[in-house]
């Protein structure tokens, strides 16, 4: 094979690491570094393990979901969220969200209170 046919491929060396959140309105809208393929859910029928914060700094379960490669989170009891956290517990078994290499997503958190 000569050089000039050699095609080179991104290697995805892990799972999806958080970079950056933003909030709309009373959603939180968190995008990722390293997706590979695109984001998905690794096992079940829905983002699970994904917590957020209102001014009072207590953490609640969140409504999550997948809009493209980005994870849209929000909860009805929360109207101003402020922080996020993925998979931040001793044991996040039921933590899910992978790209589509199936290589599970980095825990975070957005706060530092």
């Amino acid at each position: 094979m000569r050089t000039k046919d050699v095609v080179w491929r991104a290697i995805v060396a892990s799972g999806p690491r958080f970079k950056h959140m933003r909030t709309d309105g009373d959603q939180v809208v968190v995008s990722f570094d390293e997706i590979g393929k695109g984001l998905a859910i690794g096992h079940g029928k829905k983002l699970r393990h994904f917590a957020i914060a209102g001014s009072d700094r207590k953490f609640v379960w969140a409504n999550a979901v997948l809009r493209g490669n980005e994870v849209v989170l929000s909860h009805p009891k929360i109207s101003n969220p402020q922080a996020v956290r993925y998979a931040w517990s001793n044991n996040p078994e039921d933590a899910n969200l992978v790209n589509k290499e199936g290589m599970l997503a980095v825990p975070f958190r957005t706060d530092n209170w």
